[in-house]
């Protein structure tokens, strides 16, 4: 059985009030940094979950004596405000693991990221040879013409090759997003993989670059000993020294006059409640947030907000009697035949995320809510990841101890060619909003890094104590005058 904290539920009144205090909408990073910030600044805050447990999508869940995250999430930045903000939450309880990954492919076993002479001897030399001339071939056209990218497709071609997208990035981009390469928009990959080209992982094979100034290339990252939901847990733990976190609580309605939040309407434990507020955070899926606006939002934003779309998530996790199954950190399974996305083994990030002698894996199907994957039973989908995992010969049916299923909506935001008009429509309507402030890969719609959603929501924090003490100050001169 999976184990949660308690429910928190809210006063036994309906209708709860405090001055100065900021609503944060969302108990992911993003909405936990923000918390933790005023908190931490002396200013109240509550903070609202619909979950169970905070988080979102960085969460570890307890299942019996093993701890799973909801695929394997590492956390890597560049930013040393950033870094020194999460270790200073850990606390010296984390580990520097270890990168290693491999994409499986035509039977064989491929190097992430990649490393030519396992490219050339995996792939063969005729392959090889392609792949550097479509490379070579792209890079003298950009010296002619500026390429125009728009898509995906467009963007890997013209920094890799045609050679290098059909083999390495097409099917695998397919299989996450659910679209065409010709769909996708640039601005995730180039993001994904920013700096990176065929001849930077060229010179980091050859030459054994630390690949620092890449995050693609980065070997080790930072992981807690708990599961990366630890920093989570650790942002809530210190909200709650002063302030309440509620979780299994649905935010139902923004009430609104003249682009000023006046108080929500949100549901917990059955009751319903008005919170009222100076501040408003929200780091809500975008398209959730405008569906709440009371009044209604303006037909024309509505209608931008319905164009974006979210991929969803189900977690398929089998443990084993087993001591270990790999030593990879992930391993990428990019073909159509194979259901299965990613797998990884959360004992390779922490040996306390599975008991002594056993060990599981953590299978990523991506998936649209309501698809054929997302209705298979949890029963149907144990079968189905278990079948897959043999033919891999990653494990045996005896071995298996237990399984679960979970199943995570709204996962990743789903950046299609256009997406970038409907998104700034939206948020430049949002902006108009006096005491509404937007955080998070879910609220900005954008697909944020772990660094990105903390740096985001330590923003939103910042930018209400400096409109707070502005207030002030302006007020301490119209005293003095």
């Amino acid at each position: 059985m999976i184990s949660f904290p308690k429910n928190s539920c809210l006063l036994n009144n309906s209708r709860i009030e405090k001055e100065n205090t900021t609503v944060i909408l969302g108990g992911g990073l993003a909405g936990l940094s923000t918390g933790y910030v005023l908190a931490n600044s002396g200013r109240p805050v509550v903070v609202l979950e619909s979950d169970s447990v905070v988080g979102g999508l960085s969460k570890t869940i307890g299942y019996g004596r093993f701890r799973f995250d909801l695929g394997g999430h590492r956390f890597i930045t560049k930013k040393e405000k950033i870094r020194y903000f999460v270790l200073d939450l850990l606390g010296g309880d984390f580990l520097a693991v270890p990168r290693k990954s491999k994409i499986y492919m035509r039977r064989k076993f491929f190097d992430y990221p990649l490393k030519p002479l396992n490219a050339l001897f995996g792939l063969g030399i005729p392959p090889t040879l392609k792949a550097i001339t479509d490379y070579s071939r792209e890079k003298i056209k950009s010296f002619i013409s500026h390429p125009v990218d728009v898509s995906l497709e467009d963007w890997v071609v013209s920094n890799f090759g045609r050679t290098m997208f059909n083999i390495y990035f097409k099917e695998y981009s397919e299989k996450v997003w659910g679209i065409e390469c010709k769909r996708i928009s640039k601005e995730w990959v180039s993001e994904r993989i920013k700096g990176l080209s065929l001849g930077i992982a060229i010179k980091n094979a050859f030459f054994k670059f630390s690949g620092q100034e890449v995050d693609t290339l980065t070997d080790k990252f930072i992981y807690p000993l708990q599961g990366i939901g630890q920093i989570s847990d650790t942002l809530r733990a210190k909200i709650e020294e002063e302030n309440p976190v509620f979780t299994n609580t649905r935010v139902a309605e923004i009430h609104h006059e003249d682009f000023f939040v006046k108080s929500i309407t949100a549901i917990n434990c059955g009751q319903i409640y008005t919170i009222e507020g100076r501040e408003f955070v929200s780091s809500i899926p975008l398209t959730n947030l405008l569906q709440m606006l009371t009044p209604h939002a303006p037909d024309g934003i509505l209608e931008a907000a319905s164009q974006l779309r979210y991929r969803d998530l189900v977690i398929v996790v089998i443990m084993l009697n087993r001591e270990r199954v790999t030593d990879l950190t992930w391993m990428y399974l990019p073909e159509r035949e194979i259901p299965l996305g990613r797998i990884h083994e959360p004992k390779n990030w922490s040996p306390r995320m599975a008991p002594e002698g056993k060990t599981h894996i953590v299978s990523e199907f991506f998936c649209f809510e309501g698809d054929t994957i997302w209705n298979l039973s949890d029963a149907e989908l144990t079968t189905t990841t278990m079948k897959q995992l043999q033919s891999l010969g990653l494990v045996q049916k005896d071995e298996v101890i237990d399984s679960c299923v979970v199943r995570i909506p709204k996962a990743y935001p789903l950046l299609e060619v256009g997406y970038t008009e409907h998104c700034n429509k939206v948020l430049r309507y949002l902006k108009n909003f006096e005491n509404l402030h937007i955080s998070g890969r879910s609220g900005m719609f954008k697909y944020y890094n772990m660094d990105y959603a903390i740096e985001s929501g330590i923003e939103a924090a910042e930018n209400i104590l400096g409109k707070q003490l502005f207030a002030k100050e302006n007020e301490s001169m119209t005293i003095g005058a």
